[in-house]
């Protein structure tokens, strides 16, 4: 049981927390009724405040709204304005540049552009808004002379400011020194910066907005003509530096310095100055012409529109181009006409212009890509008529070898080499200069397949297969020829003559290479052919020998006195001899070997022959019966050892023709 002292405390004590309760409760319900309080007075304001705003927002919103009609009403004030001066600005367009457009756009291009800008907005203004407008007819007026005035400044840059290309630039862009780089990189430069800027912005406006093609033709035209007039500039300038100080630096003649313009070339027989000018001149055009070319279309792809500018420079080259040809194909038939006349030598202009045509087509092909078919065909046509050509010479010359008529009256009274030899060994060695050229007019004949398989090889063979013929064909015009001579001797002189030259030259020069490709034998076979002619010639002095020989004379006995009848016999051979001698000497003193080791060698030869068998005639008839005349007879024979032996195969003179 709990002490009452205890109990006591405890109710206190409850009573105060009782007491607290109640006193935060009375101030918890006074605050509640002032958060009342003030949440009436706070929805009191809102309902006022909200009863304001939709005061305001009924007195606000037509305003706002007309606001917004009347700035409406302004940009569309201000846009029709706008547009009414845009408009009227199009009804002072001519007035405004009437005055540069009639003055033309030289000088002042940017501002003349700039005008005819305008000018043609004002144009498609009045046919989209006011077709019958008079202002039409008027900017339609300007719009079309401006664009005349265009076109007319086009041209007049161009004509002025186009300049034919020296001779000497050409020279220069077309050959190379030996200690210089290559002139691949060189370029020329046709038109300046500025002139190049003007011609190209006119160009593409006259093709934009001028809605005209024709500039181009006006491009191609002025350009052809540079073109050309450079081209013909270069080859006048070629003539009269040949004549006057040397040939100039040909591309067709290798390694040969520019700077040595005076040095003469080496002349070929056969061949005249003019005619090795002509050749270089038109080697030089044909190089110049690609290089020129080059240069014309970089210059066209800066003021052509690109899908223009393949037909533009077919058309801007074909007069250059055409007079190559045509010059070519002149050559061509002046050759032709000389195959006819069998003057030879002067279809050998061909084979240098063909060489370099066929060296230089890969150039000319990468230029004419994109021209047309006929134009490209033209460097190849041309190609095969000379090589036609060029084979139907080598046919013709082989043949005319052949059938070279016996013209007693032709002949060398001396036995020396023949003209016909001579020529047809000169023809043969020009060809050595053009092997790969001349081999290739022969396989170009050919239907073969070999002939496309082994291009290179095959030629090769067909050039020598083909000097072997003229070779053979000659030999046995010569032994045709031969036998015009009634002496056998002089034939054999002649035969051996024209023999020994045609090895000597074949020797000396590279063409007996040529022929061992396919003739191992040729050189073996003249050398027989020489010494069966030798012995040939050698045999014309058995008429003499033959009164000398033992086999002629009776055995005399040692002791013997020799009677009358053999005295006389030895006598009449003496004699014999003797006046063969002379007669021998008086006939072949006329005869000639031009070698003079061939001379020497035979004269020495047939010295010792004619020695040997006097000497074995004296010995036979030195006997004691006839010591009494061996004075006599010993200087006669000193006399004939130093006059008549000497005299042996004449005193040859003379040399090769």
């Amino acid at each position: 049981m709990i002490p009452p002292q205890e109990a006591s405390v405890r109710r206190r004590e409850i009573e105060d927390k009782l007491k607290q309760e109640e006193e935060t409760l009375s101030f918890i319900r006074d605050s509640l009724e002032k958060s009342d309080q003030l949440t009436k007075n706070m929805v009191s304001i809102l309902s006022s405040f909200e009863s304001r705003l939709m005061k305001l927002e009924n007195s606000i919103i037509p305003v706002h709204k007309q606001t917004e009609n009347l700035q409406r009403l302004q940009e569309n004030v201000e846009k029709t304005l706008s547009c009414l001066d845009h408009v009227i600005s199009y009804y002072h367009v001519a007035s405004d540049t009437e005055k540069i457009i009639r003055e033309g756009p030289t000088g002042r291009l940017e501002e003349y552009l700039g005008c005819m800008a305008k000018i043609q907005k004002a144009v498609e203004y009045f046919q989209d808004n006011n077709p019958d407008s008079p202002e039409l007819n008027r900017v339609k007026f300007l719009f079309e002379r401006g664009k005349e005035s265009l076109e007319s400044e086009f041209r007049s840059l161009m004509t002025r400011h186009s300049k034919v290309v020296s001779p000497v630039l050409i020279l220069d862009l077309i050959s190379g020194d030996d200690e210089m780089e290559a002139p691949d990189d060189m370029t020329l430069e046709h038109l300046s910066e500025s002139v190049l800027l003007d011609v190209n912005r006119i160009s593409r406006w006259l093709v934009e907005y001028g809605r005209n093609q024709d500039f181009m033709n006006v491009y191609y035209q002025i350009r052809s003509s540079q073109l050309d007039r450079s081209i013909k500039g270069l080859k006048e300038h070629f003539r009269k530096s040949s004549s006057s100080s040397g040939v100039p630096y040909s591309p067709a003649i290798p390694n040969k310095r520019k700077d040595t313009p005076t040095k003469k070339p080496v002349k070929r027989p056969g061949r005249d100055d003019m005619l090795d000018m002509e050749i270089d001149a038109y080697i030089h055009c044909v190089s110049a012409f690609v290089k020129l070319a080059q240069s014309e279309y970089q210059l066209l792809m800066d003021i052509i529109p690109e899908h223009h500018q393949k037909k533009t420079f077919d058309s801007l080259i074909q007069d250059a181009l055409d007079g190559l040809m045509m010059e070519g194909e002149n050559i061509v038939s002046v050759a032709r006409k000389a195959i006819i006349r069998h003057d030879y030598s002067a279809v050998l202009t061909v084979f240098p212009i063909l060489r370099h045509l066929k060296q230089t087509k890969p150039e000319f092909d990468q230029v004419l890509q994109g021209t047309a078919a006929s134009t490209k065909n033209k460097l190849p046509g041309l190609i095969t008529s000379m090589e036609t050509t060029g084979a139907k010479a080598l046919e013709d010359f082989a043949d005319n070898i052949k059938n070279d008529p016996d013209k007693e009256y032709n002949m060398p009274k001396d036995g020396t080499v023949h003209e016909l030899t001579s020529n047809a060994i000169l023809f043969l060695q020009q060809l050595l200069d053009f092997q790969e050229t001349a081999g290739a007019m022969l396989a170009s004949q050919e239907t073969s397949s070999s002939a496309t398989s082994y291009n290179s090889e095959f030629s090769k063979r067909l050039l020598s297969t083909y000097i072997c013929k003229v070779l053979g064909n000659l030999q046995l015009n010569l032994l045709s020829k031969s036998k015009v001579y009634e002496d056998p001797a002089l034939r054999a002189i002649f035969l051996h003559n024209n023999y020994n030259y045609i090895l000597k030259s074949l020797e000396k020069s590279e063409l007996i290479h040529l022929v061992a490709v396919t003739q191992k034998t040729a050189e073996r076979s003249y050398r027989e052919h020489i010494e069966q002619q030798i012995q040939t010639y050698q045999r014309s002095w058995l008429k003499v020998t033959d009164y000398i020989s033992e086999k002629n004379l009776p055995v005399f006995q040692p002791g013997v006195k020799l009677r009358d009848k053999e005295r006389q016999m030895i006598k009449e051979r003496f004699k014999g001899f003797n006046d063969g001698l002379e007669e021998l000497c008086k006939i072949q003193k006329a005869w000639a070997i031009p070698d003079t080791e061939q001379r020497d060698k035979i004269r020495q030869a047939q010295k010792t022959i004619v020695k040997e068998n006097y000497g074995a005639f004296l010995h036979s008839i030195n006997t004691s019966c006839f010591r009494i005349r061996q004075i006599t007879l010993a200087d006669w024979t000193q006399r004939d050892e130093e006059v008549g032996v000497e005299k042996m195969v004449g005193q040859y003179q003379g040399s090769y023709c």
